[in-house]
Formats: structure tokens, sequence, C-alpha cells
């Protein structure tokens, strides 16, 4: 999809904002890219609805983990996203129904140069591979965030984002080998911590990935990520589960 220089600025500006967790910033940039031709980026609309479940819009939040998940089936995030409101909305079927399918999917020497210009670089790297997941393009999207890394290999971020990349693409050994490096160089990465237990949890592994949530809560008692799953994984849906009065 062509978009223009403003539209990937606010969409640059949108995932900043939203990684801050500044979600009223966040959604000025993004509710623009969508109304504007950026309708086609799954990780547009799981941000929006994190950003409506936050206001306590469940019905808006539920529609866009929707349009994330038709866009992109394998999102595991929109689906557990879409599991937790689906069942703080009272829809208990819906919600075992997509919470099952999240856990069950099969999921398939240079010249040195300065700190700073390593940054910037690795930065363009890190952008361009987003632009090819964007576009369908996860082997080429790879590349660019190895080229990243191999430039600053101490950036926490840029190894989760190469690791949402493997997920996506079924190789979740080396998803997990750049979350646990993410966490390596940077123990008070949250975003590396959380990303690991929804991996560990789709692989089945529930109290692994509940107590990830829980250091997650420790270093960082208001994130909203971590207190979902958490709460997700201790309380999964059940289809006999009554409404509560």
């Amino acid at each position: 999809m062509d978009l223009n220089d403003k539209l990937k600025q606010a969409i640059a500006l949108g995932r900043e904002h939203y990684e801050k967790r500044e979600y009223d910033r966040a959604e000025q940039f993004l509710s623009k890219v969508l109304a504007q031709g950026g309708n086609r980026f799954a990780d547009l609309h799981n941000m929006m609805g994190v950003i409506h479940h936050d206001k306590g819009e469940l019905e808006k939040a539920r529609d866009e983990f929707r349009r994330a998940l038709e866009l992109n089936s394998h999102y595991t995030e929109a689906a557990l996203n879409l599991a937790v409101t689906y069942n703080d909305l009272g829809e208990y079927e819906s919600a075992q129904q997509v919470y099952r399918g999240a856990i069950t999917r099969d999921v398939r020497g240079a010249e040195e140069i300065d700190s700073f210009a390593k940054g910037k670089i690795a930065n363009i790297h890190a952008e361009l591979g987003q632009a090819y997941l964007d576009v369908g393009m996860p082997n080429e999207s790879v590349q660019e965030y190895r080229n990243a890394i191999r430039l600053c290999p101490h950036f926490a971020d840029l190894r989760v984002k190469l690791a949402n990349v493997y997920r996506q693409m079924g190789d979740s050994a080396a998803a997990r080998y750049e979350l646990e490096e993410a966490i390596r160089v940077r123990p008070g990465y949250n975003p590396a911590r959380i990303a690991m237990g929804v991996l560990l949890l789709v692989s089945g592994q529930r109290q692994k990935a509940s107590e990830l949530w829980e250091e997650a809560l420790r270093l960082e008692p208001d994130n909203k990520a971590a207190q979902m799953y958490l709460r997700m994984a201790r309380n999964p849906p059940a289809a006999s589960e009554p409404p509560q009065s």
C-alpha cells in the first residue's frame, strides 16, 4: 500500500505514543491513519482496540480486534485481546472459542562508526523491516531487523519486533531466542517479558507465562497488557460460565 509521507509520520507517531502508553495522543494519530487509507494494517487496529478497551469502550474494542484478525489470522495478541474483551462483555462462548484458537493455532567485519550513527542506521533498517511486514514480506522483514540488531545488539525493542516476525512465520524457537536476548540485554524492558509470556502461553506453558506477567507487574504495577493476560491465564473462558449478576 502506498502511503504519503504525512500518513507514514502519523503511523510512526501513533506507534511511539502507544508504546509509551500515551493512549490519548496515540488515538489521535491512529484514528487519522485508519480514516485516510491505513486501515489495512492489523497492528493499528489492535492498538486501537487496546485503547478502546482501556477507556471501557468494549464494543469498539471488540470490533477493532476482529478487524485485526480479519487482516492477520495469526495475530496472537489480537486474538487474546479479543478473548479478554468477549469475556468482559459476557460473551463467554465466543471468548472460549477465540481463546482456544489463540493457544492451539498451528504456528508454524565492518568499519566502526559511532554509536549515534549506528542507532540512526539501525532505526532505518527497523522501519524497513516494519514496512516489509506490513505488505506481507516477512523474510525481507527478518533481514532488515537482523541488520538493525547487528548494528545495535543492545536495542531490546528491535529484538522484540524481530521475535514478533518470527512468531508470525511459525518459528517459535527463533522468536524465543530473541525475546530471551532482549530480557538479557535489558532486564527492565517489560514488552519483552510480556511477549515471552504470550509465546509460552501459546506453547501450553501457562504457569511460566503467568510467572513472567507477574514479574512484569512487580516492575510496573499498572501495566495493562500484563494485567489482562494474567487474568486470562488464571481464568480461561469457560463455555458454561454464567453471566455475573
